[in-house]
């Protein structure tokens, strides 16, 4: 399991100042919510996770090992990422299985494929189907198994259930627990639903105007009485 670590993060692109001095720990094995307003700097920091983009100043550790030391490939195997659209390519759901694999001049064998399927409930949709015909739900769940390909500590969920519906959005839940239950992975999951985040996480994060707002156990959010949060939950409730 690994725990991440980030010392005094600051990111500024064209002298703007997206994330401000932020410290702050994701213990190992936990579900993290992260949670604010829009704009507030959550993507920035989920893709410094994975090395899409570079602090201007700080650091970031998982397991006290700096990952500006480390290869960034390995990096983005050891910390997968899957998106709100699930981005997939024309072809075949195996064609999107194996991405990961075929970056790396490598391929998945049809056991390991099918393996990773069955991990997201997807057992029953062969791999030679066309991407095209499957459902939202579907896709999401093809774009986290393709997040496991590489078997990664870390997983970061960026609005990866806001384009489905309840049904879909419960399942997707599910789903993840059942990972983070079966792999010990860590998880931060940026969220706009405080409903989803008490009930799927185990801790939260807030970000405001790039800067810590407050952290806490997710399931006292909704009760909170910090200002900040309060004002987060109202807005996301109208």
């Amino acid at each position: 399991m690994t725990t991440i670590q980030l010392e005094k993060i600051n990111v500024t692109r064209n002298e703007h100042h997206i994330l401000h001095d932020i410290t702050c720990q994701f213990p190992s094995g936990t579900i993290t919510a992260l949670i604010g307003p829009s704009g507030a700097g959550k993507t920035t920091l989920l893709k410094l996770l994975n090395g899409l983009h570079s602090p201007t100043s700080g650091e970031i550790y998982f397991n006290d090992t700096p990952i500006s030391n480390m290869d960034m490939l390995n990096l983005r195997r050891h910390a997968g990422m899957a998106l709100q659209s699930a981005p997939m390519l024309p072809g075949t759901v195996f064609d999107n299985l194996n991405l990961p694999r075929a970056i790396a001049g490598d391929t998945l064998t049809e056991d390991e494929a099918v393996g990773l399927l069955t991990q997201v409930d997807l057992e029953d949709v062969p791999l030679t189907q066309d991407i095209k015909s499957l459902s939202g739900g579907q896709r999401q769940r093809l774009s986290i198994a393709r997040t496991l390909v590489n078997q990664p500590r870390v997983l970061l969920l960026d609005e990866i259930t806001s384009s489905l519906d309840p049904r879909s959005v419960k399942e997707v839940e599910k789903l993840i627990h059942s990972i983070h239950e079966s792999q010990q992975v860590t998880i931060i999951w940026i969220t706009h639903d405080v409903d989803q985040a008490v009930r799927a996480t185990d801790r939260y994060i807030m970000l405001k105007d790039g800067r810590v707002e407050h952290t806490g156990d997710s399931k006292t959010l909704l009760h909170s009485q910090i200002s900040a949060v309060r004002e987060f939950i109202e807005g996301e409730e109208q």
